[in-house]
């Protein structure tokens, strides 16, 4: 849903912004980089214990996740690398934002449950991004389910703000799977449809 409207309710200032970065000589590798090293930033912050601050300096690196390509598009340095490390480093992000929380909460008596769904949140997200990577190997467009990687920082951030941290938790734990699940279904409807072709399997 947010990866299918909020892009075109934020496209004049996204794209304003990246006139502006543009302007100041910065690469969309470049941003891309700059989004990565605030969400290094943002975990350390959750890992001693600062969420709210944490989640708003993952707001931050958030919008810089969507100016790389903003950037690229507008200076038409649109390329297969570029691509390649946004992807890349998206999964690094989102990765060690988790780490951090469980760090964080691995110090603390009684978080039990907050580990768990963060590590189920982890396989989930893990998951989501691999369906769709390897359906796109087999050809294969997925990109259905309820939490895209913007809803599931959207929902992540919103709850450190609002310290809202164990809902959140319990939203992208079981939904993220839930996701990843829709996903498979998606491929199988897919492949077992009349006329498709069978793939070999990794």
């Amino acid at each position: 849903m947010i990866s299918k409207y909020g892009r075109s309710l934020l496209a004049v200032p996204v794209n304003a912004t990246a006139r502006r970065l543009h302007a100041l000589g910065v690469t969309p590798n470049g941003v891309t980089l700059i989004g990565f090293l605030l969400t290094v930033v943002a975990s350390t912050l959750l890992a001693i214990g600062e969420l709210r601050w944490g989640g708003i300096v993952l707001l931050l690196a958030s919008l810089f996740d969507m100016l790389d390509g903003a950037v690229a598009r507008f200076t038409n340095q649109v390329s297969k690398f570029g691509a390649f490390l946004d992807s890349t480093l998206d999964r690094y992000s989102e990765s060690i934002t988790l780490l951090g929380l469980a760090f964080y909460y691995a110090g603390r008596s009684e978080s039990q449950i907050h580990l768990l769904l963060i590590f189920l949140a982890l396989i989930g997200s893990w998951m989501v991004s691999y369906t769709r990577a390897r359906a796109e190997g087999l050809q294969i467009e997925c990109k259905s389910g309820f939490l895209q990687r913007p809803e599931r920082l959207t929902i992540l951030i919103a709850g450190l703000i609002l310290g809202w941290v164990l809902p959140a938790l319990w939203i992208l734990g079981i939904l993220t799977n839930i996701t990843a699940v829709q996903r498979i279904y998606e491929v199988y409807v897919r492949t077992m449809a009349p006329n498709s072709k069978s793939a070999a399997t990794d």
